[in-house]
């Protein structure tokens, strides 16, 4: 039965070729654009939700502020304590440590930038794959390294890596014990290489409280009472930490963050791992369910005013004794083969389209042909646009009377023409709201881009202190630059703007309370290598012996939030309750400058001279960059010869900090220009039938003296009334989403009301070319030609 309904389908299909290929057209792009999203959230549903203990596995995390996020770091002596504390409770514990490293094998060095430090246990709790080697022992000894497939190739080649010697830091020894998979890009773990934790078990830094640098996940047994076992953490605390951090003036409480909530928690600069934005999922989620809405529209449009020319067809039909309901589905099986063609040429057309789209997200995706979701999607596509879509005009054609469809007097009557109106609608508004907001991202990204940020990032080079050779010799390393006529300034940093601003506790003058602050550890020159504005007081100098020990300088938000100008927080005392064995007096106040992303508000922040290193930012003269980099390249090579060079422009750090907004807004654009064709292919359609129908009103009303601008206006004017209705709907909900969508950034441009404006003109005057397009033509033809059967 459903054979024969289909063989009809084609053949009606075939007969109205045009409507039938700006349906096509339509539904191709929309299920394209469908699927790419499809595939970006599958990517996006994070690779955390498979392991198969996921629904067991917790992060700890640590909480300093009630008013700030938790903080995914611990140090060493948590895990075990946990297991000891709580043996009922908690199955295993493994502690992860991310970061970089040296990979020396033979002669040869690499920087490893994705390397992972890692308990035992590691390939016990979490499902990434070994390729080659036993779960249970692969990290077991000290002398132990895991490549996956990615790293083993690049370096080993094509020869077998097991068993082979790598050298990590130059200090450490290790043997080739297994080779994994590589890493998922959805998963918040990404690695190249392993290394054991029992490397570091009895360094000093590893058995202290405070010492917080790795990851601790747990596997809870299946009776845990989860929240039962984060009520004992507080005791746990007050036995294992509490007199540390009395002693300290710190406070600290636990809680456990599921496995599968880890990759979409909100990015912190206090988690390096990888995270993804459910925000963007959903935003993403939106636009495919829309542009699908759109070509679907656009479907039920086109056969609804084609409905007068398949009247006879129903007509003679039902004589024949075909049933309402035969019809009915008739028309349903005509709109599935139009989506299943739509379908199949989305297929290939998603094929075409993957390297470019690829590119477009930053991270390698690809088709899983192999994969059930992937066809139950389409499969879901199929059956809710096939029959959404095709339902309307199927109850609609099924329901004329015989009679009057045979005699050709057929009127579908207002009603049938003010829902086509109220489709386009629909469809213009969606098209003019991602308009909307496609320029409104576009703007916000330009004006963090091109906001003074209060310091000068201008031909500055940021080299990461990330090995102990630089580290050991920074000062011969200045010195070196310093001697180069190119280099103007040399600062070593704890982070860079942009980059990593730890928060510590520290006592302040007239305070009772701890205050938790913002901190720089810096060397004299990090004020003038910023460019940095003194409001009040003095910059540290190498004239105050005592500044190294005994000074600090706060920005203005600093001195709000402890009540005070900045001219009143000079020679006031505060002391780190940690680093400080004395107090340090406030010597001077910076003006307010973003060392964080515009997305944070301003926070207050401490600069106080220390050896915690971590970057080095060298300020090069106008003019002399290439020369500059080459003498950073040269004083970089006599102080650590054995590591690569690598640099960074401070300049480019919006470029790092907003990467994913830049990639989002232009997906966003892409797929809002898509949303506009396809509205546009639709209103095509709707003005090449009304231009057909009025053939020989257009004829007469040229014959009676009407000029061709008469004709056009005539024929635009009822298909763009629907298009104003749109802009009038869609622009206040564009505003409310534009202006939640804004509250994420701390610092926001505005939405004039040009914006509006310019979203709804570029809607009208798209909609004006599409119907006056058709409308030209028909002015144009000749009324002999037009009346000829009159």
């Amino acid at each position: 039965m459903f054979k024969n309904y289909l063989k009809i389908a084609w053949r009606n299909l075939m007969k109205s070729k045009v409507f039938s290929l700006i349906n096509i057209l339509g539904l191709t792009i929309g299920i394209t654009v469908c699927m790419m999203i499809f595939l970006y959230i599958n990517n996006e549903y994070s690779f955390d939700n498979f392991h198969k203990k996921g629904k067991n596995i917790y992060r700890v995390m640590r909480g300093y502020d009630a008013t700030k996020p938790r903080v995914a770091y611990l140090s060493g002596p948590y895990a075990t304590s946990l297991l000891n504390e709580y043996p009922n409770d908690i199955k295993a514990a493994v502690r992860v440590q991310a970061g970089s490293g040296l990979i020396t094998i033979d002669n040869q060095s690499f920087r490893e930038p994705e390397l992972l430090t890692a308990d035992s246990g590691f390939f016990n709790l979490f499902s990434y794959k070994l390729l080659k080697g036993d779960p249970s022992t692969v990290l077991k000894e000290p002398g132990s390294i895991v490549l996956t497939e990615s790293a083993a190739k690049k370096y080993f080649g094509n020869a077998d890596p097991m068993g082979k010697i790598v050298k990590v830091d130059k200090t450490l020894t290790l043997k080739v014990t297994g080779i994994a998979a590589d890493a998922p890009v959805n998963s918040h773990l990404s690695f190249n290489v392993i290394i054991p934790f029992s490397n570091y078990y009895n360094e000093q830094w590893f058995k202290g409280w405070l010492a917080h640098n790795h990851f601790v996940y747990v596997e809870l047994n299946d009776h845990t009472d989860v929240a039962a076992l984060q009520k004992k953490f507080p005791a746990f605390m007050d036995k294992y930490v509490g007199d540390v951090l009395a002693h300290f003036g710190r406070k600290f409480d636990l809680a456990l963050t599921p496995l599968r909530d880890i990759y979409f928690e909100p990015t912190s600069p206090f988690d390096n791992s990888k995270h993804g934005e459910k925000s963007v999922v959903y935003i993403f989620l939106s636009i495919a369910a829309l542009i699908l809405l759109i070509a679907s529209i656009n479907f039920m449009n086109l056969s609804t005013v084609r409905a007068g020319d398949r009247s006879k067809e129903v007509g003679l039909r039902k004589v024949m004794g075909a049933l309402r309901t035969q019809l009915i589905w008739q028309f349903i099986a005509e709109s599935m083969l139009l989506v299943i063609i739509s379908c199949i040429l989305s297929l290939g057309l998603l094929s075409i389209l993957m390297p470019a789209y690829s590119n477009l997200l930053g991270y390698p995706l690809s088709i899983p042909w192999g994969k059930a979701p992937l066809y139950l999607f389409l499969l879901s596509v199929i059956i809710v646009v096939g029959f959404l879509a095709g339902s309307y005009p199927a109850f609609v054609l099924s329901a004329f009377a015989p009679i009057e469809s045979l005699k050709g007097k057929l009127r579908l009557g207002k009603g049938g023409s003010l829902f086509r109106h109220v489709l386009v609608v629909i469809q213009f508004s969606i098209s003019v709201f991602l308009v909307i907001g496609t320029i409104a991202i576009v703007k916000q990204l330009n004006y963090v881009k091109n906001k003074s940020l209060g310091y000068d990032k201008e031909q500055s080079l940021t080299v990461q202190i990330n090995n102990d050779d630089l580290y050991t010799n920074r000062e011969t390393f200045r010195r070196e630059l310093l001697a180069n006529s190119t280099v103007s300034s040399v600062s070593f940093m704890s982070g860079e703007p942009g980059g990593f601003f730890d928060t510590q506790v520290y006592d302040v003058e007239g305070k009772n309370e701890k205050w938790y602050c913002r901190t720089e550890f810096t060397d004299f020159d990090c004020v003038k290598t910023l460019g940095l504005k003194i409001i009040a007081g003095r910059d540290f100098s190498r004239s105050f012996s005592t500044d190294s020990s005994e000074a600090a300088i706060i920005n203005r938000t600093a001195a709000t939030e402890l009540g005070l100008t900045p001219e009143q927080a000079i020679g006031k005392w505060v002391k780190n309750t940690i680093r400080d064995s004395t107090r340090r007096r406030i010597v001077g106040v910076l003006e307010d400058f973003n060392f964080l992303s515009l997305k944070q508000k301003m926070d207050p922040l401490l600069v106080t001279p220390g050896n915690d290193h971590r970057v080095a930012v060298i300020k090069i003269k106008p003019g002399n960059v290439t020369a500059g980099v080459e003498a950073t390249r040269r004083a970089y090579k006599t102080v650590a010869p054995d590591y690569p060079f690598e640099y960074n422009f401070l300049d480019d750090q919006f470029s790092r900090l907003y990467k994913k907004d830049i990639r989002q807004r232009s997906i966003i654009t892409i797929f809002s220009g898509l949303a506009i064709f396809i509205a546009c292919l639709g209103l095509f359609g709707l003005a090449s039938f009304t231009a057909a129908k009025r053939t020989k009103e257009i004829g007469v009303r040229k014959v009676l003296g009407s000029s061709v601008s008469n004709i056009v206006v005539l024929l635009s004017k009822d298909l763009l009334k629907p298009v104003l209705i749109a802009n009038l709907i869609a622009i206040p909900l564009g505003y409310w989403a534009m202006h939640n969508w804004l509250e994420s950034f701390a610092y926001r441009t505005a939405l004039p009301w040009w914006l509006f404006l310019l979203a709804a003109g570029l809607g009208v005057v798209v909609a004006l070319l599409t119907v006056s397009a058709q409308a030209v033509k028909a002015a144009v033809a000749n009324p002999i030609t037009s009346l000829r059967s009159e």
